[in-house]
């Protein structure tokens, strides 16, 4: 964990679910050098916890924004959280 590093642990509500949602998120994630995972949540929402550098969450979580090429995104919740260092690289949860 970097100094400075923050979490944010996002929902993501629309067309996310069976649209390639998760897998593109673990891409951005990754390519950003972020750690953390990303799983369906039984109600259709995503649900997705970013760790690192601010710059590069605000990134991903801009990124949440728009989403998978098939997906509609409508609203995307935010919570900021205290960063832990507990991730070893950016996993899809099952």
């Amino acid at each position: 964990m970097g100094e400075g590093d923050v979490r944010a642990h996002v929902f993501v509500t629309g067309r996310v679910q069976g649209v390639g949602f998760r897998v593109h998120t673990q891409m951005q994630a990754q390519s950003l050098g972020l750690t953390g995972w990303v799983r369906n949540v039984w109600d259709g929402r995503v649900e997705a916890v970013f760790e690192g550098p601010q710059v590069a969450v605000q990134r991903a979580v801009d990124w949440c924004h728009r989403g998978a090429p098939a997906a509609h995104v409508t609203n995307v919740e935010v919570h900021s959280e205290a960063a832990t260092g507990e991730f070893h690289g950016f996993n899809v949860r099952h």
